[in-house]
C-alpha cells in the first residue's frame, strides 16, 4: 500500500487539475468510478430524503422505501415511485455523466460503479454500469423478482400499483433496493472486484454515508490505489483522496477528460 500523502486541493479560483494527477491520469490502465446522487442533483434530480417535500414531507422514508412500508400501503408506494419516476423523465444527464461515458475509451479497464437508480449513466452512453441500488425505470414482481414489461404496466395503468403477470400474490413495484433489502450479490461482489483491482478510483458525488457502497474507496485504498474525490465538499471519505477537487462533477469531469483527450491527440 502506497504511504499516505497531503491531499491536493486545487484553489477553486483556479480550477485547473494537479499536475500530478494529469500524470497519474496518464499512464493508469485499470480505473474504477463511485458515483452517488451528487452527480445527478446537478440535472436536478433531488436526493432521495430532498425529495420528501410538498405533499410527501410528512411521510417518513421507512414507510416510502421499505418491504414493510409496501406491503402496509402498496398504493401509496407506487405512487411515490412514480412521481419520482415523473421527475426524472423530465430531466437529463449533465456534462459529468456524459464526460464519464466518453473517459472510457482512453483506459484498459474502466469500470462505472453508481449509488443512483436514475439511469442517467446509460442515457449517456456509458456501458455495463454496475448499479448498486437498481434502477427505478424497471419494475419487478414484488414476489418473484421477475421483470414486468412496460406494455403490460401500461394496460394496468388505473390500478395502483399494478397487479404482477408472474404470481397471483405480487404485485409491480420498482427494480430498487430498499431498506433493509440486500443488494444483489453478483452486482456487489463485481463491484468489490472493480475496487480492489483498480489503480486510480474517482469518487463523484457521493457522501459516502451509505454502505456497502461508502467501503469501496476503502477497498480501493487498501489495495494500492489512488484516490480522486470529486465533491462540493469534504465528505467522509475526504481522508482517503489524494485528490480533492471542490466543486460540481459537471465542472471536474470534463476537465479530466478534456486533459486525457488532449494527451491522446483525440
Amino acid at each position: 500500500m502506497k504511504s499516505p500523502r497531503e491531499p491536493s486541493r486545487p484553489d477553486d479560483a483556479d480550477q485547473t487539475l494537479p499536475e500530478d494527477l494529469v500524470d497519474a491520469l496518464q499512464t493508469a490502465t485499470r480505473v474504477a468510478v463511485l458515483t452517488g446522487a451528487g452527480i445527478s442533483a446537478e440535472s436536478g434530480i433531488p436526493t432521495f430524503r430532498d425529495a420528501l417535500t410538498g405533499l410527501w414531507a410528512k411521510h417518513d422514508p421507512m414507510t416510502l422505501a421499505s418491504p414493510e412500508g409496501f406491503a402496509r400501503d402498496p398504493a401509496l408506494v407506487w405512487q411515490w415511485y412514480q412521481w419520482r419516476r415523473e421527475l426524472i423523465n423530465r430531466s437529463t444527464p449533465n456534462a459529468g455523466h456524459r464526460a464519464l461515458a466518453e473517459l472510457a475509451i482512453h483506459f484498459g479497464t474502466f469500470i462505472l460503479i453508481t449509488q443512483n437508480v436514475d439511469g442517467f449513466h446509460q442515457l449517456a452512453d456509458s456501458k455495463d454500469v454496475l448499479e448498486l441500488h437498481g434502477n427505478i425505470a424497471r419494475t419487478v414482481c414484488s414476489v418473484t423478482r421477475r421483470p414486468i414489461d412496460p406494455e403490460w404496466i401500461e394496460r394496468h395503468r388505473d390500478q395502483e400499483p399494478p397487479p404482477s403477470p408472474h404470481s397471483r400474490e405480487g404485485l409491480a413495484r420498482p427494480d430498487v433496493v430498499w431498506f433493509g433489502e440486500a443488494l444483489d450479490e453478483k452486482t456487489l461482489e463485481a463491484a468489490f472486484a472493480a475496487a480492489a483491482d483498480c489503480e486510480l478510483m474517482l469518487v463523484v458525488g457521493t457522501a459516502g454515508a451509505v454502505h456497502p457502497a461508502a467501503s469501496l474507496p476503502s477497498i480501493a485504498r487498501r489495495s494500492g490505489a489512488d484516490i480522486v474525490e470529486i465533491n462540493p465538499a469534504d465528505t467522509e471519505l475526504s481522508h482517503l483522496a489524494r485528490w480533492r477537487l471542490r466543486g460540481p462533477s459537471s465542472l471536474w469531469l470534463p476537465r479530466i477528460l478534456a486533459a486525457m483527450n488532449e494527451m491522446n491527440h483525440v
